[in-house]
C-alpha cells in the first residue's frame, strides 16, 4: 500500500465524515482532543492511503476506530482485517472499539488508549 498521508483528494470526503460524526466519535473526540490524554495529539478523520481514519495520532502510529453495528456482518468484518493488515504494514497500530463500549465506558476506553501510548515508545524525528 502506497504510503500517502492526507490525500488532498480526500479532503471533501474528510470533510463530510467530521461534519456527520457518530455520538460515540464525538464522546471520544472531545476527550482526546487538545492533548488531553497525556499530551498526546490525535486528527480526527486523518487519511492514510485509501483509507480514511476515525482518530490518528502520528507521534504513536496509533488508529484508534470506532464500530457500529455494522462492522458485525461478515463483509464488513473481513473489510475491517484487510485494512488493519494493510495499516500495520505501514508500521501504524490499530485499536478497535465499538460505540456502544464508548458510550458506556469511555474511562475504561481512555485507560486502554493510554496504557498502549505507555508501551510504545514514540516515533523520534528522523535523519534526513
Amino acid at each position: 500500500m502506497k504510503r500517502d498521508y492526507n490525500n488532498k483528494l480526500l479532503l471533501e470526503r474528510r470533510r463530510k465524515l467530521r461534519e456527520s460524526t457518530t455520538n460515540a466519535e464525538t464522546v471520544l473526540w472531545n476527550a482526546i482532543r487538545n492533548k488531553q490524554l497525556n499530551g498526546l495529539k490525535f486528527w480526527r478523520q486523518y487519511s492514510v492511503g485509501p483509507y480514511i481514519l476515525d482518530f490518528y495520532c502520528p507521534k504513536l502510529r496509533l488508529v484508534i476506530e470506532l464500530d457500529g453495528a455494522h462492522h458485525a456482518n461478515t463483509k464488513t468484518k473481513n473489510s475491517d482485517q484487510e485494512r488493519t493488515l494493510n495499516l500495520e504494514s505501514l508500521n501504524i497500530h490499530v485499536l478497535r472499539f465499538w460505540n456502544h463500549e464508548v458510550l458506556s465506558n469511555l474511562t475504561e476506553i481512555l485507560k486502554t488508549i493510554a496504557q498502549y501510548a505507555k508501551e510504545v515508545p514514540p516515533l523520534r524525528a528522523r535523519a534526513t
